[in-house]
């Protein structure tokens, strides 16, 4: 299995559930994922429109030319969620409810802000750490993305800014950061299954996080090896 160390991040080429099989029970404080939910959200969808502005105007939304693969035929079987649960002590799955097993226990509903559109207008995930249902808005719908959490039912006004996409089913670094925030605290180790664009470990990097993360796509993983540098060099010069 290949290996990459990006800062605090240890990233694998490789099937997780080879990784997780030699792992001790709890070796992670929080398993942040998000895998295939087998909707064939897995690229070659032509879903180009074109979107409102605030001014009225209409600009022409691209797919992102995203290449058609098949990872997404079937969410993962019940023996991954078991294993995710043995090797670390809290867990956040996105897509709950698609998956073929009972996961009592907290929600987040992350509310992307895309009325209207032809997808999802929220996402769902099981939570761990509580009982609650839990809320977050974020705007996510191609060119349209919010400003910040906080201010996330607010478009971003200068689209130079919003955050490149790379993969099909590519979720907000902000939105990660979120999660790390609400739920997660210093020190602790964070296990992505699924790392795809790399959106996860961005966040944790720029929180100091410890994150060990897995992709099985080749082309996938060194794009977002690519990505996480880029964002890890930014940090740097930040500071």
């Amino acid at each position: 299995m290949h290996k990459e160390i990006i800062g605090k991040a240890t990233l694998y080429l490789g099937d997780c559930r080879e990784g997780m099989a030699g792992m001790s029970d709890k070796s992670f404080s929080l398993a942040i994922v998000d895998p295939p939910y087998g909707r064939g959200e897995d690229g070659g969808t032509d879903r180009c429109s074109k979107v409102k502005q605030k001014n009225g105007t209409r600009l022409q939304c691209l797919d992102g030319g995203y290449k058609k693969k098949d990872w997404d035929k079937e969410p993962p079987p019940p023996e991954y969620f078991t294993d995710l649960q043995r090797v670390s002590q809290h867990q956040i799955i996105w897509g709950v409810n698609y998956y073929p097993v009972a996961l009592p226990g907290g929600r987040i509903i992350w509310d992307k802000i895309n009325d209207g559109a032809d997808q999802s207008g929220a996402e769902i995930a099981y939570n761990s750490l509580n009982q609650r249902v839990d809320v977050v808005r974020y705007m996510w719908r191609g060119m349209m993305q919010g400003v910040s959490v906080r201010r996330g039912t607010v478009q971003q006004g200068n689209k130079a800014l919003n955050e490149k996409r790379i993969h099909p089913t590519q979720k907000p670094v902000k939105l990660y950061g979120w999660l790390l925030d609400t739920y997660a605290t210093p020190g602790q180790t964070i296990i992505d299954t699924h790392f795809g664009s790399g959106s996860l470990v961005i966040a944790a990097l720029e929180r100091g996080f410890h994150a060990t993360a897995y992709e099985i796509d080749p082309e996938y993983f060194e794009a977002a090896c690519i990505r996480i540098e880029q964002s890890l060099q930014q940090l740097q010069l930040a500071l």
